[in-house]
């Protein structure tokens, strides 16, 4: 037994180790630097310079936060509505029979596996350009003028149709997952009792799909909150600054001009409390349903 103990132990102390060092340190030694100001990420412990609560109390003072902050919480709501809605309609069809699913499971997902930066240079120069892009050449097939997709008044959801368009095939495979591992039987009793497709889908796959939708949901949170590809490489947080994320305004805090470190560990703990409390809220509103 006692043997059994040892090599248990040996078995989970590697992983232990990784996540006390690579996880549970960085983020309590953030918390501590939050309360400090700290001009270099190599200073010293001796170097920092106590600020107490100034880098929380700044925060809130700070335009370009509250208009990060504000971006972010469209693109949570927006895009994750619209994100998990996609992915859940793709997913149903896929699983429902259709020929060549493989194909087009492949090439929904296909974004998740290209580099962020590639990905930003094909909407840039193939899909939002307003001489040759995809979208203006379909607008004017159809007699319309081309839009100005990367505009002032459009940059921001041209930013937020990239994020969805990239999210959508991850989550999809999720839910076909999900939808895969619900007993056939079901539809087929249902079929016999003369419910179609709609009603099957509301009145099986959706409440047999609650895990998984509340997983999903939680994820995306995640994602989204710390959402930095799109509003760095595609529109570089302009004009202005009003396309940028949280994200993004932290690492321009840490690393651009003057590095503000201490300030960029109080914006990183807002982040984590954000994504636990909505995480919270979204696993007691999933409970009570």
């Amino acid at each position: 037994m006692k043997k059994n103990k040892a090599m248990i132990a040996g078995f989970v102390l590697p992983c232990t180790l990784s996540l006390l060092i690579m996880y549970l340190y960085p983020v309590i030694r953030t918390i501590v630097m939050s309360f400090f100001a700290i001009d270099s990420v190599t200073a010293s412990v001796s170097e920092w310079s106590f600020n107490g609560l100034g880098n929380y109390a700044r925060i809130f003072g700070s335009a370009t936060y509250l208009t990060s902050l504000s971006n972010m919480l469209k693109i949570w709501f927006v895009g994750g509505i619209l994100t998990l809605t996609i992915a859940l309609l793709f997913a149903v069809i896929l699983t429902s029979g259709i020929r060549f699913k493989k194909f087009f499971r492949a090439a929904i997902y296909l974004p998740n596996v290209i580099s962020a930066v590639a990905l930003a240079t094909m909407w840039i120069q193939y899909v939002y350009n307003q001489d040759y892009g995809l979208l203006n050449a379909m607008l004017e097939m159809v007699g319309l003028d081309g839009v100005r997709w990367l505009g002032t008044d459009m940059k921001f959801w041209a930013m937020l149709f990239a994020f969805v368009f990239g999210a959508v095939g991850y989550y999809m495979l999720i839910f076909i997952s999900g939808i895969e591992r619900i007993p056939q039987d079901l539809y087929e009793a249902a079929t016999i009792d003369g419910a179609n497709k709609i009603q099957q889908f509301f009145k099986i796959t959706i409440p047999l799909l609650k895990p998984t939708i509340l997983m999903t949901a939680i994820m995306s949170t995640n994602g989204t909150l710390q959402l930095f590809d799109e509003s760095m490489n595609l529109t570089r947080g302009g004009p202005a600054r009003m396309t940028m994320t949280m994200s993004h305004y932290i690492y321009s805090t840490s690393f651009e001009n003057s590095p503000k470190f201490g300030y960029a560990a109080a914006m990183s703990i807002l982040i984590l409390i954000m994504v636990a409390i909505l995480a919270v809220i979204q696993m007691k509103v999933g409970d009570e349903r």
